[in-house]
């Protein structure tokens, strides 16, 4: 295999690529990347065998082939290269030459036949707004549930609907759940668990998309869920389980709801918070007369509280959150304002941004803690 490639082409599709690479491979192979020429083309894929991406840049041909090189290796060394064309030579032993001005490199590499065969994407079922899906992951994707055990909240919960898409996420102690009206259009429901690791690459390749307005094809087989953005196909293998009933987990209603400046609401946390227990994030929230007092002490470091002025009237109702889950919330909502909803200190507390020319749903539910 010899090839021509330009080195922003070649830098902007390995970068895409990394994330996917598997840093702990089990096998040798999985921290490569595969360069495959074609017709005016190579195609660069990586594959940690749960997700797959392939990304296409333009480059001069002269042998068709493919084989497969270190991924980081080669990232960190073209980084370094002038701003030319690349040419890069495969040898029969696998080894890789790449030559750029007077630059003259060899990388061990690996044969194509060692590396897994990528899915080939089916049929697309539907369009989705590349940055309209961007947003609902950043809104959500922090409530995903960490620990590995718990396989079905290891994603989020993706619903397309004729007229809406909703994507909803849990952990069990909190649900970030937004639901947007559908520009699109699907024919149909399409019902999907999509794995976190799938959806930060999704968030990457939106961010490198030319037109936020952009649209990408979306598809799914028996065993994988396919993306297709512009010349980019990201792959990954679903979830399996049954996500668990969220409208359930919702609140029915609230008697209680005061209104917040996000902003301010954020920084008061953040400050109260320095002094709560590292492990538990505890705050309280005490809300009165007109006003919402946070609250945090530890025994052997201080104590802090802010006050915040707000229009309430209710009774006094103090409940204790975890402030990391609150201050994730108040990092993605967009708007300058926020409701909180509540009703007692047992009860879980809601967060929704606040006014009325929004025209999308977005609850986030919060568990309360015994402080």
């Amino acid at each position: 295999m010899e090839f021509s490639v330009s080195k922003a082409d070649l830098v902007r599709e390995l970068g895409l690529s990394q994330g996917v690479v598997e840093k702990k491979a089990t096998l040798p192979v999985l921290s490569n990347v595969l360069l495959e020429a074609g017709d005016g083309t190579v195609t660069i894929s990586a594959t940690d065998l749960e997700l797959s991406i392939r990304c296409v840049a333009p480059a001069q041909v002269k042998t068709q082939g493919g084989g497969t090189v270190p991924a980081k290796k080669l990232l960190d060394y073209v980084r370094l290269l002038p701003d030319a064309d690349i040419h890069i030579r495969f040898s029969e032993t696998h080894w890789a030459s790449l030559t750029c001005g007077r630059s003259k490199t060899r990388i061990a590499g690996m044969p194509r036949e060692s590396y897994p065969e990528m899915p080939e994407m089916p049929a697309a079922l539907g369009k989705l707004p590349v940055g309209l899906l961007a947003s609902m992951i950043s809104k959500t994707i922090f409530a995903i549930a960490a620990e590995e055990s718990r396989f079905t909240l290891n994603g989020a919960l993706l619903l397309i609907r004729p007229e809406t898409l909703t994507m909803v996420a849990t952990d069990g102690h909190r649900l970030a759940l937004v639901e947007h009206p559908n520009p699109l259009g699907a024919s149909g429901e399409h019902r999907a668990l999509v794995p976190r690791k799938a959806l930060l690459e999704l968030t990457r390749l939106a961010g490198d998309a030319e037109d936020e307005s952009a649209s990408l094809d979306f598809a799914a087989d028996e065993n994988h869920l396919y993306f297709q953005i512009g010349n980019r196909m990201l792959a990954c293998r679903k979830l399996t389980g049954n996500f668990p009933d969220y409208e359930r987990v919702l609140p029915k209603s609230h008697p209680h709801k005061v209104a917040l400046d996000r902003e301010e609401f954020r920084a008061a946390i953040e400050r109260v918070s320095q002094f709560s227990d590292e492990r538990s994030r505890a705050v309280k929230i005490r809300f009165a007369d007109n006003e919402a007092t946070i609250h945090s002490s530890l025994s052997e470091s201080g104590e802090s509280e802010e006050t915040l002025a707000v229009d309430y009237g209710g009774p006094t109702t103090e409940i204790g959150f975890n402030a990391t889950y609150l201050l994730e919330f108040l990092r993605a909502v967009g708007e300058p304002r926020v409701l909180f909803h509540f009703k007692d200190p047992q009860s879980a507390g809601e967060l929704t941004p606040a006014g009325d020319d929004i025209r999308y749903r977005y609850r986030y539910v919060v568990m309360p803690m015994r402080i």
